[in-house]
């Protein structure tokens, strides 16, 4: 099985698992001879409501991309489509982060606060991230971060900018 989804990595290139650090995986890809390294974790929990509805594994992915002068994007892919120009929200730290939604996928609407929600990340026990299914299905995905200052250290380090 492998754990990252068409999304995170474009193009025929398999993703390398270059190291695990508690519930997160560090990993490096070359699609289209653009090196992509990044760190990715599913949710501890995961809470539908109503309950019980379906849904493809959710992913939390916090991703480097030095060709795009990008460090550490952190993007969810869902595991449903998102309610068309609804906004989610990532919980971290006693802080709560807007997200923008994108087909399955969630993204930080202010890039700008992006660097101090992932130094909140980096120093949190866990993350929540709430969002709306096209059809009205309410989520709420928790993910541990234990690992994931490790995981973003080793990626750092294999994805010079």
């Amino acid at each position: 099985m492998k754990p990252a989804p068409a999304a995170a990595v474009a193009g025929d290139n398999e993703p390398a698992l270059i190291g695990q650090f508690g519930t997160w995986g560090a990993y490096t890809a070359t699609p289209n001879g653009k090196r992509v390294c990044f760190a990715l974790a599913k949710p501890t929990s995961s809470k539908t409501n109503p309950p019980n509805r379906p849904r493809d594994p959710a992913y939390a992915f916090v991703s480097t991309r030095p060709a795009e002068k990008v460090v550490n994007e952190v993007s969810v892919m869902m595991g449903y489509m998102l309610k068309p120009g609804s906004e989610s929200t990532l919980e971290v730290g006693g802080g709560s982060y807007a997200m923008y939604t994108q087909g399955d996928g969630v993204w930080i609407k202010n890039a700008a606060e992006e660097e101090r929600m992932v130094e909140a990340m980096r120093h949190s026990a866990d993350v929540v991230i709430k969002g709306v299914s096209a059809k009205g299905t309410e989520t709420t995905d928790t993910f541990s971060l234990k690992g994931l200052s490790q995981a973003l250290d080793r990626i750092a380090q294999d994805c010079r900018r």
